[in-house]
């Protein structure tokens, strides 16, 4: 069970910060697959690279949890950390987005932020 609760923390801190920096690097197709399109005007680029900066340092924070302080640090990450996919399901929800994006992606990653939660504090 360790390896699966390591290899879990790890798989989820490394796409978080994969997404960060996809926020950084490609605003407008990033807020579209995160289920809220960018405004097409372009006005609105500081949310994105907030949206950003927020997902990219806490992919690496979890990493460097794991890394320096072990499962018990990370596992109490991973729980408060699943409050912002919940989030991001509302968000989605409240702003006209697709139901599909909002549960399958967001909610989805909530529930699995919380199993590896689970892991991290059995092993």
């Amino acid at each position: 069970m360790t390896v699966t609760a390591y290899t879990l923390a790890v798989v989820l801190d490394l796409f978080v910060v994969y997404i960060g920096a996809r926020f950084l690097l490609q605003p407008a197709p990033s807020a579209a697959g995160y289920g809220v399109p960018a405004s097409p005007s372009g006005g609105d680029p500081a949310y994105l690279t907030v949206k950003g900066l927020r997902d990219l340092a806490f992919g690496l924070l979890g990493l460097a949890l794991l890394a320096f302080a072990g499962a018990r640090a990370e596992a109490w990450f991973m729980l408060l950390v699943a409050l912002v996919p919940l989030g991001d399901t509302l968000i989605v929800l409240r702003n006209g987005g697709k139901k599909a994006v909002a549960f399958g992606i967001h909610f989805a990653t909530a529930a699995v932020v919380l199993l590896s939660a689970a892991l991290l504090f059995a092993v």
